[in-house]
This record gives structure tokens, sequence and C-alpha cells, in this order.
């Protein structure tokens, strides 16, 4: 289980049961489909079995967090941990549409990286956002993720090609700004996957 990360204004925590709840009422909004890659024509309501499947799946992910302001407003998760190398992919949804625009997921990003390079001793890590997803693009930059390379017309949302953005930061490239506390009383546990 991740640890609790806590930030100025956002917690990182394990799922809990009203989370099921809270994520079903969020339900589906068209924009935050498009920005994951959703067709909108694809889009179907969030049932409360989706809703469950959801938590079950954030809860058996051995680095997700639900993202808390108050209440779940999204989910973090660090991908392909890789040991090895010291390295991880990063992915971020945020359910509330109120809660986009106020920097919350960007400070959620830097608590993830500060845990994943400090305790985890992460290396590297990377994320693929869409080329059109320029808030995205801006919250990761804030926390020094540079533009690394462009998968040309790699999704096709509403029957239009659009290019992937991959990202990457690397250990020595971390803002002082991405500070985490964390609750982990057993901080490599996140490498043994």
């Amino acid at each position: 289980m991740a640890p609790v990360l806590k930030g100025r204004r956002v917690t990182l925590r394990p799922p809990i049961d009203t989370d099921v709840e809270v994520r079903l009422a969020l339900g589906r909004d068209p924009d935050i489909h498009r920005m994951y890659g959703g067709s909108r024509s694809n889009l179907r309501l969030l049932t409360s079995e989706g809703a469950k499947t959801w938590f079950a799946w954030v809860q058996a992910h051995p680095c997700a967090w639900i993202i808390d302001r108050a209440g779940l407003i999204g989910d973090i998760r660090l991908d392909n941990i890789n040991g090895q190398d010291r390295r991880a992919s990063l992915a971020i949804g945020i359910a509330d549409p109120a809660a986009i625009g106020q920097g919350l997921g960007t400070e959620a990003i830097g608590l993830v990286a500060a845990h994943a390079f400090g305790p985890m001793a992460l290396h590297r890590l990377t994320v693929r956002v869409l080329a059109f997803n320029e808030r995205a693009i801006r919250a990761y930059q804030k926390c020094g993720f540079r533009v690394e390379g462009r998968e040309r017309e790699s999704a096709c949302i509403d029957g239009d090609w659009h290019d992937d953005i991959i990202m990457g930061l690397l250990a020595s490239e971390a803002l002082p700004a991405t500070q985490a506390r964390s609750t982990d009383p057993n901080p490599a546990a996140g490498l043994s996957q």
C-alpha cells in the first residue's frame, strides 16, 4: 500500500469505502474524458458497478493514491515501476471539474515526484500527455518535466488524430518545491515490484 503524502492543499491517501459513492457522484465529464484520450461518442455514464471496479483497481494498485481535498477529487499513480533501471511512469486524473485549474494536480504531481525520488530512490519519471492538453503539459512543466519527444498521430479522438507528448523528469532535475511528507514506515517497499 502506498504511504500517505501530505501537501499544502491536498493529501494523497489510500482509498476508503466512501470514495465509491463520491466517484459515482462525480460521474464522467465529457471534457475531462476527452483530455484522457476518450472520444465523446464512446462516453458512457459511470455506473455503481463501474465506480466499484475503479475503487477495487486503485485499492489493489501498489503505488496509487486518491487525491483528497476535503474529499476525493481524483487519483494519481506510478505505473511500470522498474527497480533495475529505477524508473516509473506517472499518470494522474482529476475527476472533479470544479478542482481543475487550481493547481491541485500540480501539487499532487510534485508530491508523487518527491516520494519517487526520495524514499523510492527512483532516477526517472516519464509521462505521456495529449498534445492538445496544454493545461496538463503546463502542470508537468511546473514540476520540472521536460518534453522529450512527440509520438505523431497516436490517438484517434472523435475521428481526429492527435499527437502524444512524451515528457520526462530525472531525479537531478526535480524541483525543490516537490517536497512531500510520507507516513511510510518502509520507504523502499515501492521498489519490490
